[in-house]
């Protein structure tokens, strides 16, 4: 199965540019949310050095962000590179339990490769095996629970387009089809 960076960002666009302004863009080095900055402006989900895995990952945070947050850099969040203390990295790995569990729901619907990254090359010892546990039980919770309305949405997109052989277009409208996309 091919995973185009373009088909990618057509199915997002065509999903949430329209209520929700905004786009997935590729970018360089660093990952990071930029909100509009101002009416004719529209958000933007940037991804790293043009990684697939990098947009399904921004693309989790950015489905699980609230209202408020998604006006924020970077949803307001704080972030430590590479080097973070043991008790730095449990609030890491605690902030992204969620969003690497949707990421795995992500990666499934459009069958491509996922693995959990601690994001830590430092000294400290990581329990890559523990962390992986919790994201795939966060990931049984949301299949049981429900998917956040964009979140399912994108789910039901990927899924028609990689799995059933739906044109974009056609997936596209079966996502915003799928739930009423509260903005």
């Amino acid at each position: 199965m091919t995973h185009r960076l373009d088909d990618i960002i057509a199915l997002f666009d065509g999903l949430f540019m329209p209520d929700y302004r905004t786009r997935l863009v590729r970018g360089d080095d660093e990952p990071l949310y930029l909100p509009a900055q101002g009416d004719g402006d529209h958000h933007r989900v940037i991804f790293a050095r043009g990684f697939y895995a990098s947009a399904l990952h921004e693309i989790s945070h950015w489905c699980i962000a609230g209202a408020r947050r998604r006006q924020l850099e970077d949803y307001g969040y704080w972030y430590l590179p590479d080097g973070r203390d043991a008790q730095q990295q449990r609030a890491f790995e605690d902030a992204e339990v969620a969003p690497q569990a949707l990421e795995l729901l992500l990666a499934e619907a459009c069958g491509h490769s996922f693995n959990v990254s601690v994001d830590n090359l430092g000294e400290v010892e990581v329990d890559r095996d523990a962390f992986r546990q919790r994201v795939e039980a966060r990931a049984a919770r949301y299949r049981e629970e429900g998917l956040p309305a964009r979140a399912a949405a994108l789910v039901t997109a990927l899924t028609a387009y990689y799995h059933q052989g739906y044109a974009l277009e056609e997936a596209i409208e079966l996502g915003l089809t799928y739930a009423p996309l509260p903005v």
